[in-house]
């Protein structure tokens, strides 16, 4: 049975690749970062009650505090304050991890290329996100291209991106429709116990909820 490394943080946007990698028929290797974010203790309990739900038996979670340690990001330094009911002010919000999805997916190719996976799926969304350069399929083209190029493998890895030119709305109806627990999925930068519903985050998946015309069931403060 072929093999897929699924990147999923907790959110939405990974869960719903994951189901619909296992829909297309992959064998799915979970992969999870813990790295210093506010809501670590949230999005790792998400992790694995989505594997539960998958049945996946491959998972990984990894420690990458290093991140934490380069900060330059309000997830992980809480010294810098979580910008509020601002989607789409600034380009480039303070949200921003720098080169966080190239560091994901160098430690996700090694994964990938131990457990002899021909692709990894990765929930990134070119046009309906907060304007963070490394979700745009320029990027991933070339992550992929730099991938194979340092594989010993003669396999070659595909970066999956299904959603990358979905909206939320697009994600939330299609997640709806292929009857994804989107219940068991977060999405809040700020809080571990309830969403705070006015990071970019929570504002993003709230508005896709609303123009999908469907009820978002996690929790709010």
């Amino acid at each position: 049975m072929k093999k897929a490394l699924c990147i999923i943080s907790g959110g939405m946007d990974s869960t719903l690749c994951a189901y619909l990698a296992r829909k297309n028929g992959y064998e799915i290797v979970a992969l999870h970062f813990n790295y210093g974010q506010r809501t670590e203790q949230r999005e790792e309990l998400c992790f694995k009650q989505i594997c539960d739900d998958l049945g996946v038996v491959s998972r990984y979670v990894f420690d990458t505090s290093f991140i934490k340690c380069i900060g330059a990001n309000s997830l992980t330094d809480e010294n810098l304050q979580i910008p509020k009911d601002e989607l789409n002010k600034y380009d480039t919000p303070n949200t921003y991890v720098p080169f966080r999805n190239g560091i994901f997916l160098s430690i996700a190719a090694a994964v990938a290329e131990k457990e002899e996976c021909e692709a990894i799926f990765i929930g990134v969304l070119q046009e309906d996100n907060s304007g963070y350069a490394d979700c745009s399929q320029a990027f991933i083209t070339k992550a992929e291209d730099f991938i194979n190029e340092g594989r010993a493998t003669k396999i070659k890895l595909s970066i999956q991106t299904p959603l990358i030119n979905l909206s939320k709305k697009d994600v939330v109806l299609l997640a709806h429709k292929e009857g994804v627990p989107l219940h068991l999925t977060y999405s809040c930068y700020e809080r571990n116990d309830k969403a705070c519903g006015h990071c970019d985050s929570c504002l993003l998946r709230l508005r896709g909820f609303k123009e999908a015309n469907l009820k978002d069931e996690i929790e709010y403060v």
